[in-house]
């Protein structure tokens, strides 16, 4: 049984053909693209609807922890997904939010709409709910929600989607008139290590958490009714039905076919005992429909290798691209004025855009994976830069440029002969400060499905395996201090050498 086909990219072109590539039969399989959401009972469902698919003669590529609903929805309705699991209340609240719908019909026909089809309940609910340790409850004399509402000192800590989202802490602090004011968003996971350590009190949780029990939490009664349905489905390109009508058929057989107690299980093999996820998925396939998957499971070397070649694909297209064009228009900004402020106030606000959000950005004019990533970079990569070509062409001292023009030299060759030599202590400074920067933002691309050492680091955080996080986090600080030093060995090259005296290097 084959797992998990990828589509590389060779470029940022040919990347975007890979990903129309993926929606194509090869030899006569189907290719079903399975996404899933950054937690790890999102992951362990892709697993289990990818060895569905593959049981039903396609080829699944799971493209796992890919962020939040926003990510996962923008995807399917682009094509760069075929089938996700998703829940009713997330639909409601967060995806059809706009519309006025109500029950599975009304929001199966608004899904229709928009070229998705849904499927059944899979047979758990999986809601929100708020949560305490047990003994800060206990001593508080705390069990609803209500409750909360007589201790305004409580620190609160939500995740960063729960802290936007429709039926989230606005609409939950208006319901129960909370008073609170130290309340921070912060990733999911990271929540129940700070509640444990007791930096925070209360925390949203997901009711299939395995952690609940783990740190012993008690979930607060939502006594107003706040929190609407959860009851976990697939959401799946109308497309698909006619593309592989044997998988639809194959995944739709998990309608009512994991209860809560099932998923709870699931999650704590995954999470707790930190079985890889594939093979949880592969036990409850077998379990439940007699079918054996063969799970293969990369080992240290074969991980950090694809990792370092995603990772060096990220940094070396979009830097060499970034160098190819900022150059230039730092030259364009030192000799037309005017324009020059309006190109670096251009590039400085690129530089002010929030990293995953322009990640995002990205993601409906590219996809998901390495080209929206690449692009990303490439716009990170540009002020550093610009700015320092700008600042070294500005710092030339005009007898210098007086007396190129006296041996008759032509703008071109002036630029090429004695400008940019000058320049250049400056300008490799800004390629090193890009250089260090790209290796660094690189890793956010994870939350986009691109590969990488961020994908170790994502995973160690979901899974709290510092261990997992450690094999992404040192060689990518390894590979930012090789590129620096990479680029300061190219000075001694590109650098005149009495420039190099000059400035001590």
């Amino acid at each position: 049984m084959r797992r998990a086909l990828q589509c590389p990219a060779r470029g940022a072109l040919v990347g975007l053909l890979a990903v129309a590539a993926c929606s194509t039969p090869i030899d006569g399989r189907p290719v079903v693209v399975v996404g899933s959401k950054a937690f790890t009972e999102a992951v362990v469902l892709g697993e289990v609807i990818a060895q569905l698919a593959e049981h039903a003669g396609a080829d699944a590529d799971h493209r796992r922890q890919l962020g939040g609903t926003r990510i996962l929805w923008e995807a399917l309705l682009a094509g760069e997904i075929d089938v996700y699991a998703e829940y009713t209340g997330t639909i409601v609240e967060e995806i059809l939010a706009a519309t006025d719908v109500a029950g599975d019909d009304q929001v199966g026909r608004e899904l229709e709409r928009h070229g998705v089809r849904m499927s059944g309940h899979l047979g758990f609910n999986n809601t929100y709910v708020i949560g305490m340790l047990e003994d800060v409850a206990e001593e508080l004399e705390i069990r609803t929600v209500s409750d909360l509402a007589a201790h305004p000192a409580l620190r609160f800590g939500f995740s960063n989607e729960f802290m936007d989202r429709g039926d989230g802490w606005p609409s939950l602090r208006t319901r129960y008139a909370l008073p609170q004011e130290n309340v921070r968003g912060l990733d999911h996971d990271l929540a129940y290590r700070s509640i444990e350590s007791r930096s925070i009190d209360v925390i949203d949780l997901y009711s299939t958490d395995a952690e609940i029990e783990f740190y012993g939490l008690r979930p607060l009664e939502d006594n107003l009714g706040h929190f609407p349905a959860y009851q976990a489905v697939l959401l799946f390109r109308d497309d698909l039905v006619e593309r592989a009508p044997a998988v639809v058929e194959a995944i739709l057989g998990l309608e009512g076919a994991i209860d809560e107690g099932e998923m709870v299980a699931m999650n704590a093999r995954a999470k707790l005992e930190l079985v890889p996820e594939s093979v949880v998925a592969a036990e409850f396939v077998e379990a439940r429909f007699g079918l054996q998957t063969e799970v293969v499971l990369e080992g240290l070397l074969d991980r950090f290798a694809r990792n370092l070649r995603g990772h060096l694909w990220l940094v070396s297209v979009s830097l060499l691209a970034a160098i190819i064009i900022a150059v230039p228009l730092g030259v364009v900004a030192a000799r037309l004025p005017r324009l020059g402020l309006g190109i670096l106030g251009v590039v400085g606000i690129v530089q002010t855009i929030p990293s995953l959000a322009l990640f995002v950005f990205m993601i409906p004019l590219l996809g998901i994976g390495a080209p929206p990533a690449i692009a990303a970079l490439f716009f990170y990569s540009l002020l550093p830069i610009v700015r320092n070509t700008h600042a070294g062409l500005m710092s030339i001292p005009a007898a210098y440029l007086d007396s190129a023009a006296a041996l008759g030299l032509t703008p071109a060759a002036r630029l090429r002969l004695v400008e940019l030599p000058m320049a250049s202590v400056s300008i490799l400074a800004g390629i090193k400060t890009s250089a260090v920067i790209n290796v660094g933002t690189a890793t956010l691309a994870a939350l986009i499905g691109a590969e990488g050492f961020g994908q170790p680091i994502l995973t160690g955080i979901r899974l709290a395996d510092e261990s997992l996080i450690m094999e992404g986090a040192v060689p990518a600080a390894l590979l930012a201090l090789a590129a620096q030093g990479c680029f300061e060995l190219a000075e001694r090259w590109l650098v005149p050498r009495g420039l190099r005296i000059e400035s001590g290097a």
